[in-house]
Order: C-alpha cells, then sequence, then structure tokens
C-alpha cells in the first residue's frame, strides 16, 4: 500500500470524533504551556503520563504530539510581547519579535509567527509521512549489533546536545543507565540493586521518573529562585494582519525556515534551537535590509518559526522508525508509547500502522487547529501570562501527586499506622534529585533516556554477543554499526573542537535542555 493510501486511511482515524477532541486538547493545552514562561511541553506531556495510563493509546499519543506543536507555536507570544521566550527554541524570536511589538508591530509578528509555523508544520509533516516509509526499510535491516550502535549514538547524542558540558551530560545519562539497572534481570532472573524492597523488583516507573525530574524538580527550582522579576507585557496595538509588504518579506522565509528545520530536527544532534539559530543568521543573508535586523525585521521572525516547528516534525521521523529521541519532549514522549506497551522502531510500523499513520495524520489536522485558536483568541493568551507563578506550580504540584497516586497508588510501606505510597517517596526523591541536577546546571532528558534505551542497549548487546559466543569483535563488523559509531564521534567532537576554539558558546547556549 503506498503512502498517499496510509496517510489517507490515517486521516479518516485522525478525523473521527474522539481523536479530534484529543487533537484539539493537545494543540490548546500545549499553546498554553508554551505562552508560559518556564513551562514546555516537555513538562506538559510528563504530567499527562499518569493520567492518560488507562485511556486509548491512539488518542492519548495524538494529544502529546498536539502538545508538542502547540508548545511550539505558544512560545512566540511570550518571546514577542514579553521578551521573555515560553520555550528555549523561541529565543531568536525575541531578538525581532520584541523589537516589532514594541513598535506597535506586535500584531503582525505574532501573525507572521502563527502562519509561518502552519506553513512549515504542513510541508514538514508531509515530509515525515514520505520519508519515515524508505527509513523503515533501511532500520529493517538491522542485526543486534546495528541497534547496540544505534543506541550509543542516542546516548552520547543526548550527552552532547542537552546542556553546555559533554561531561555533565554523560553524568547525567549514568545516572538514568543506573536507575535502569534496578529490578530483575530477564535474562538470569536475578534480583539487581532492589536492597530488599519489593516495590523495586518491576524496576523504576518511567512516568514516576519524568512526572518528578520534569514537574516536581522544575517547581522545587521555580520556588528557590529568589530573582523572579516581573517584566511588564507589550499590548498589541493595531490590527494583527499582516500588510502586502508582509506577505512578500515573509513567504520566502517561512519556506528556507521548513528546509533549514526538518532536516535539523531530525539529525540525532539537532533540535530546534539550532535549527531557529540557523535560519535566523540565513534570514540575515539572505535578506534585502539586513539594516533592520536587532531593531524589528519580519524575516528574523518568520524564518525561525517556521524553523522550530519544522524540526518538531523532524524529531519525529527518528522517533518513530528508530525509537531515538533527540529533544527532551521526544524522550516523554518515548516513555509515552512504553507505556501503552509500545516500542518505536521499524516494527512499530508493521505492527501498528493504523496509529502510527492516525498519529502522523492528526499532525495536519491538528496545524489547521493551531492556525485558527492562536489569533482569534491571542488575547486569552496574554491573559495567561498574569497567572501568579505560586498558583502556576502549586497546581503543577498538586497535578502531579494526584496523577501518579492514579497511575501506581498502591499503599505499600510505612511506619505502624502511617502507610504512604512508595511511589510517592520516589517521586519526592527524584523531584529532589530533578532539582539538583538543575541548581547545578545538569541536564535532565539525559536520565529519562538511559532509563528508557538502557535496558534495551543491554539486551541488544546480550543478543550480539550470544549470537557471536562471547567475540565482542562483531559490535565492529557491519558496516552500518561503524557508520554510527563514526556518527557519534562526530556528534561529540565537532561541538567540543567548537568549544575549544571559543565558537560553541551561542549553539552551547541554545542546545540546552527542553524543559
Amino acid at each position: 500500500m503506498g503512502t498517499f493510501d496510509l496517510l489517507a486511511q490515517g486521516l479518516l482515524a485522525a478525523l473521527q470524533v474522539h481523536n479530534l477532541i484529543y487533537a484539539l486538547i493537545g494543540v490548546t493545552l500545549g499553546t498554553a504551556v508554551g505562552v508560559l514562561p518556564g513551562i514546555g511541553p516537555a513538562l506538559t506531556v510528563a504530567l499527562l503520563l499518569p493520567v492518560t495510563y488507562k485511556l486509548d493509546p491512539a488518542g492519548s499519543l495524538i494529544m502529546f504530539a498536539g502538545i508538542y506543536y502547540g508548545g511550539m507555536y505558544g512560545g512566540s507570544t511570550t518571546s514577542i510581547l514579553l521578551n521573555t521566550p515560553g520555550e528555549s527554541a523561541s529565543i531568536v524570536t525575541a531578538l525581532e519579535g520584541n523589537k516589532m511589538a514594541r513598535q506597535g508591530r506586535g500584531g503582525p509578528a505574532l501573525a507572521t509567527a502563527a502562519i509561518g509555523s502552519f506553513v512549515a508544520g504542513l510541508l514538514a509533516t508531509l515530509g515525515l509521512a514520505f520519508i519515515a516509509p524508505f527509513v523503515v526499510k533501511f532500520a529493517l535491516s538491522f542485526g543486534p549489533w546495528d541497534y547496540f550502535a544505534l543506541m550509543v549514538l542516542a546516548f552520547v547524542t543526548v550527552s552532547a546536545a542537552f546542556g553546555d558540558s559533554a561531561l555533565r551530560g554523560l553524568t547525567a545519562l549514568f545516572i538514568g543507565l543506573g536507575l535502569g539497572l534496578i529490578g530483575i534481570d530477564l535474562q538470569t532472573g536475578q534480583t539487581r540493586l532492589a536492597f530488599g524492597v519489593m516495590d523495586l523488583l518491576d524496576g523504576i516507573e518511567v512516568t514516576t521518573l519524568a512526572v518528578a525530574l520534569f514537574a516536581i524538580g522544575e517547581t522545587l527550582k521555580t520556588a528557590s529562585d529568589r530573582d523572579q522579576a516581573n517584566t511588564e507585557v507589550t499590548a498589541v496595538k493595531g490590527s494583527v494582519w499582516m500588510t502586502i509588504e508582509d506577505w512578500k518579506r515573509s513567504w520566502a522565509s517561512w519556506l528556507r525556515g521548513t528546509f533549514i528545520g526538518f532536516p535539523i530536527g531530525a539529525m540525532p544532534a539537532g533540535g530546534a534551537d539550532v535549527a531557529s539559530f540557523l535560519s535566523y543568521s540565513a534570514e540575515k543573508s539572505f535578506s534585502k535590509k539586513p539594516e533592520e535586523f536587532g531593531n524589528g525585521a519580519i524575516e528574523g521572525v518568520a524564518g525561525p518559526e517556521a524553523a522550530n516547528n519544522a524540526s518538531a516534525a523532524g524529531t519525529l521521523v527518528p522517533l518513530l522508525t528508530l525509537g531515538l529521541p533527540t529533544t527532551a519532549t521526544a524522550a516523554i514522549m518515548l516513555a509515552g508509547f512504553q507505556q501503552f506497551g509500545l516500542q518505536p522502531g521499524p516494527l512499530l510500523f508493521a505492527n501498528n500502522a493504523p496509529l502510527v499513520w492516525a498519529l502522523i495524520a492528526s499532525l495536519l489536522v491538528a496545524n489547521f487547529m493551531l492556525l485558527v485558536l492562536n489569533l482569534p483568541l491571542i488575547g486569552l493568551w496574554v491573559r495567561l501570562l498574569t497567572i501568579p507563578k505560586h498558583w502556576l506550580y502549586a497546581g503543577i504540584l498538586t497535578f502531579a501527586t494526584l496523577g501518579t497516586l492514579g497511575a501506581n497508588g498502591a499503599m505499600s510501606m510505612g511506619f505502624g499506622p502511617v502507610r504512604i505510597s512508595f511511589e510517592l517517596v520516589l517521586l519526592l526523591a527524584f523531584g529532589v534529585l530533578g532539582y539538583l541536577l538543575r541548581r547545578f546546571g545538569y541536564p535532565i532528558a539525559p536520565v529519562v533516556v538511559g532509563l528508557i534505551l538502557g535496558p534495551m542497549a543491554e539486551q541488544q548487546l546480550r543478543r550480539a554477543l550470544a549470537i557471536s559466543q562471547g567475540d565482542i569483535g562483531i559490535l565492529f563488523t557491519s558496516p552500518i554499526s561503524i557508520t554510527l559509531y563514526i556518527v557519534a564521534i562526530i556528534a561529540v567532537g565537532v561541538p567540543l573542537i567548537m568549544r575549544l576554539r571559543g565558537q560553541g558558546g551561542v549553539l552551547g547556549q541554545l542546545a540546552t535542555d527542553e524543559d
């Protein structure tokens, strides 16, 4: 069956009423959290993991993807009106967008961001639909040694891409790998690192860890931050519609941003942050009025916003076809797949094709929803910025606790008549861990990736060694695995060389954790 037929079937499934509701909830939540500074799509998806535990898998994943897309849309609103990026990928948008808002052109800035995001999201989603099957065909030829090399690539690139220091990224990764060893070894039946605690025999729940690190850790970090300046929101003056001149200056930027963002999002060490920065540089080079950059050039909003939305679709290419997360949100979505017993990779397209194509098609629907939601409801999104932070984070803390209790609420430990859920103990412990990691500049995403992919890497390594009867050389005989190891070395080496030369400051700053 061809791609067009599969996409058409997926579109029919995505247009079912219950899936439309899931998509609408996702894009609305995503836009809201994108608008709110300090709260990103990764935190929101992590919060919803325990809530969606018993819901429809397809609908839940559609909602998660909608949150991801909506977060990319919503981040531009805060960047333009408040000069405070709602999430890290909107840092570049603030450079020109806030200048436009201060000149009374906040409406056209928001409009070019919304329309550019729509165009980029539409084209990139179609690119995902047509490229993914070819990647799947290639991945079906992987042996256990190739999958192990792919996991090594994931570990290395995630450690190098998130945070300013590769060493800190590797430290966070090894914390996750250590947590992944807890429980019963499936091959030998031996208990590992459980310390006699029965609740640890099944291992650490990814949902509990994700919610704790992203939600509890962020709440504790915000509560401890006493230097929270209240900045003034720049009001939207005049019409939100773009002039003919604005359209002429924006359309090429939308296309360039799309073609820059999509492939970079699909790269193991890419991401929306790098894509938006490169798009801004490209627009400054191509612009007929480079002197306006730094003073409110509309191309500086149109290009980066298109790039960061295209990169969101690009991120789903390695996630769905190889099970390789390249952003923090993708890592949490990987946990969402595993929550429903699904493993992203080539077999996902073979065993769960209807779900995958419904998910891809729902992204097209979500793009139309987001275009309708963003501009007419701009007043509502701006009002969200007035919510006091102590109310906001208190609600997040309560929601995280209740969600964890609902998903894993067994009362299992205590002293005398006082008994509490062991999952809540873990939630608090990992929340403190998340706070400490943030406090000392360690990225969060590698911990989650280590817990999810660590046991899978161990399983593939054991399979490869069993086939070769213990000969470790089998790991380096396949052309695919050798190529993946080379890419991993490059992914670590290039940023390291750039930093040593003093040229990696901006990229290192932009390639931060999406929390």
